[in-house]
């Protein structure tokens, strides 16, 4: 395993005035669950990654926390690139899911990298397979850009979301291709200012918004654009998904220029989400959702209701609008 060396590379390098970290060029790593930590001492710090950085895939390494692989944690104007691959090596993961194999209990397994308080962020160019659940996820983290992305696994691969973002501001995801067994991306609350641009997604769930107010917590999601999309064979198009008895807002959401081929359910908002095999209660409160737009999207549906506005009977949405939708059901 080379969690040591890279442990002990980091900390060299975040204490340096010159912090750059190359992970080498035609060279395989083997690596249990790390953290890099900051405050660095260079007021920028770039990792380059041109190799291959693969998880171990062995349960009783994530012992101390089934959470994380790779966490990146309070590190500021921080850059990582490089045409390398990050492999989460899920495969071990997947068969034990309770989604997979229903003798298994229902548990968590680690996102595969997460970038956690990282202000000023760049992430270009990287390559993301096989996570053991989540892909990559931006927490309470401000101003991230990440683009150039390609992030693959199984379709049939449980949980693996592609882009996570929750509790952060000012994030670009650009120019980025996901193809998993979940949403494509996914963002849930404590979010504002997320832009989604010239990005294909397929197969997977879609483009999420949420779900917000599980457990009926309060979510607060505002400010979100997704424009130049393409969507190929997705569960679902552009969704917004809310349990009942959650409090809070989704506001301010924008859906436009968007390409669906064989998609099922185009367009979705539900308010009454419900991620069990019994029903769920009806409640009395809801997150709110309001102002949203859906703008030039056209293709082909795998499902004949290609709109579906399942809103709330206490708070439904408001403020919906349509404008130059053109989705055609294509039987298969």
């Amino acid at each position: 395993m080379a969690s040591k060396a890279f442990k002990t590379a980091w900390e060299e390098t975040c204490s340096s005035n010159t912090a750059v970290l190359v992970v080498p060029q035609n060279k395989k790593y083997h690596v249990k669950p790390i953290t890099f930590s900051g405050p660095c001492k260079s007021d920028s710090v770039k990792l380059k990654i041109l190799g291959t950085i693969k998880a171990s895939e062995d349960p009783s390494d994530y012992a101390k926390d089934r959470s994380r692989w790779l966490l990146f944690y309070n590190i500021k104007n921080f850059q990582v690139e490089g045409q390398g691959t990050i492999d989460g090596n899920g495969k071990i993961w997947w068969k034990n899911s309770c989604k997979i194999n229903i003798t298994q209990p229902c548990t968590n397994a680690p996102t595969a990298v997460s970038f956690v308080q990282c202000d000023n962020l760049k992430v270009y160019g990287l390559n993301v397979q096989d996570a053991q659940q989540m892909h990559v996820s931006f927490e309470e983290s401000m101003n991230v850009q990440a683009s150039n992305i390609m992030v693959t696994s199984s379709e049939e691969s449980p949980n693996t979301d592609g882009i996570h973002v929750t509790r952060s501001e000012n994030v670009q995801i650009i120019k980025t291709v996901i193809k998993t067994g979940d949403d494509c991306i996914s963002i849930v609350n404590g979010s504002t200012n997320i832009e989604a641009i010239d990005v294909t997604c397929g197969p997977g769930h879609g483009i999420s918004i949420g779900s917000l107010g599980k457990g009926k917590s309060e979510a607060r999601v505002s400010n979100v654009m997704v424009n130049t999309a393409k969507l190929i064979g997705t569960t679902n198009g552009v969704r917004i998904k809310t349990w009942q008895g959650g409090s809070g807002y989704a506001e301010n959401i924008v859906f436009q220029d968007i390409k669906m081929e064989n998609v099922s359910n185009p367009i979705i908002i539900d308010q009454n989400y419900c991620d069990q095999e019994t029903p769920c209660n009806e409640q009395n409160s809801a997150v709110q959702i309001r102002n949203i737009v859906y703008k030039n999207i056209t293709g082909t549906s795998a499902t004949k209701m290609t709109i579906i506005f399942n809103c709330s009977k206490t708070l439904p949405c408001q403020g919906i609008v349509q404008k130059d939708i053109n989705l055609v059901y294509k039987e298969n």
